[in-house]
């Protein structure tokens, strides 16, 4: 399977990027490097992909095992290279999950899941930065 992206420069700094999916979205630059600030930086993107692919991976195999929560979120952290090409050098990948007597054992497996079987973002980011993974529980 291939996937094809369109990426269309709209001026100064700024570019439209496609998805196989149909939808769209604006990338740009800080003003310091010469940018609006008006869409969504590439390198940040990446961790929005790390984060998604895992987030999908997770709910998916949470609804399948019938395990509730009523929220979760990822925070995701990337510390980058001091010289250029700047890349994330270390990952840090935080899973926190909320709910009523949250059954850790089975969310630790659905995580672990992803991380070491199906997320392949996360598997593209161990090829050149250290991952590093938490899971916090919030039991409200």
């Amino acid at each position: 399977m291939s996937h094809k992206v369109v990426t269309h420069w709209k001026g100064n700094l700024q570019f439209d990027s496609d998805n196989p999916s149909g939808k769209t979205l604006l990338m740009d630059t800080s003003p310091e490097n010469g940018g609006y600030n008006s869409g969504l930086a590439p390198k940040a993107l990446m961790l929005s992909s790390l984060a998604g692919c895992s987030g999908l991976d997770v709910v998916s195999i949470l609804k399948k095992m019938k395990v509730p929560f009523s929220d979760f979120r990822i925070d995701t952290y990337g510390e980058l290279t001091d010289e250029h090409p700047k890349y994330y050098h270390t990952v840090s990948v935080e899973y926190h999950f909320y709910g009523d007597h949250l059954d850790e054992d089975r969310i630790k497996k659905a995580v672990d899941l992803s991380i070491e079987k199906y997320c392949g973002v996360m598997e593209m980011f161990r090829k050149f930065s250290e991952v590093k993974t938490s899971i916090h529980y919030h039991n409200i």
